[in-house]
């Protein structure tokens, strides 16, 4: 299991508030305040219905509490962690409203970032032995990025960019306006302190060819098929990272790697991920 860093609790704390401020409305839960008595307790866990890696488990404790800190959440399975079906992430006990109140957007989260992770790691998994590193993209949802990127942490995936500001990524339309792909690059390195990196994206081993001549820190080799991809690397001989992306899916990656890329970048463990399918059953 990956050593993971926590997210700033600040940032969970305010993603769960403004979840649950959407879900319980102007009145909170009506149905559970009709039908439950206020001073009934239940207990319930949360389970697996299919093999996966856990990721969220934060957002969902935090949803508890910021409903009632009087619920009692036991987490007994981490962030990172594998599961089984039927497996049990977390007991949950206390007040019977509060927990029914909680429970969509606990299982909103836990299931998105689970989801995520759960198709990061089967990346992860495919590519083993071959150095290559899988990582994200800023195909994320709105909002959420930080927290996504989170989740591909947790599925024994990397970070690309964060955001624009983070490095240059040189793609196809600045170089159509800048007039081409040596010009665009050299440009940047002029422009940016020399502690950022500058990547160009290139779809052709003509363009890679011309952007070796200006010497950038790394190149992103779209959409490119393996034998593509293997004289790209040929031509970049170790001088800077090689990123492949494009057609990136679990049934293709492993030949992705295979071909000595440095780096895999895949927007599908983010925008297509399907949710990891958990429940909350009370006991």
């Amino acid at each position: 299991m990956p050593d993971i860093p926590p997210l700033p609790s600040g940032l969970v704390a305010e993603a769960v508030r403004v979840a649950l401020a959407e879900d319980l409305g102007r009145a909170g839960d009506i149905t559970s305040a009709a039908t439950i008595p206020a001073d009934r307790s239940a207990s319930a866990v949360i389970a697996a219905r299919r093999p996966g890696v856990v990721a969220g488990m934060a957002f969902a404790a935090e949803a508890f509490r910021q409903v009632d800190p009087a619920v009692r959440f036991t987490v007994e399975r981490d962030d990172g962690a594998t599961l089984d079906a039927g497996a049990v992430l977390a007991r949950i006990s206390g007040p019977a409203r509060a927990i029914l109140a909680a429970e969509r957007v606990a299982l909103n989260y836990l299931g998105r970032l689970s989801g995520i992770a759960t198709a990061t790691a089967e990346l992860v998994t495919a590519v083993a032995g071959t150095g290559a590193r899988i990582v994200d993209t800023r195909k994320t949802t709105p909002g959420l990025r930080a927290i996504e990127k989170y989740a591909v942490r947790c599925g024994g995936g990397s970070n690309h960019r964060f955001g624009l500001d983070d490095a240059v990524l040189i793609k196809d339309n600045h170089i159509a306006v800048a007039g081409g792909v040596a010009v665009a690059i050299r440009a940047a390195r002029a422009a940016v302190g020399h502690l950022v990196k500058v990547e160009v994206e290139v779809d052709t081993l003509e363009q890679l060819a011309e952007a070796m001549t200006a010497s950038p820190d790394a190149v992103l080799l779209d959409n490119m098929n393996p034998a593509k991809l293997r004289e790209a690397v040929a031509l970049i001989a170790g001088r800077c990272i090689a990123e492949a992306s494009g057609g990136v899916t679990p049934a293709t990656v492993r030949a992705i790697a295979e071909t000595g890329v440095d780096v895999i970048s895949s927007g599908w463990i983010t925008h297509s991920a399907p949710s990891l399918d958990l429940g909350l059953d009370m006991v």
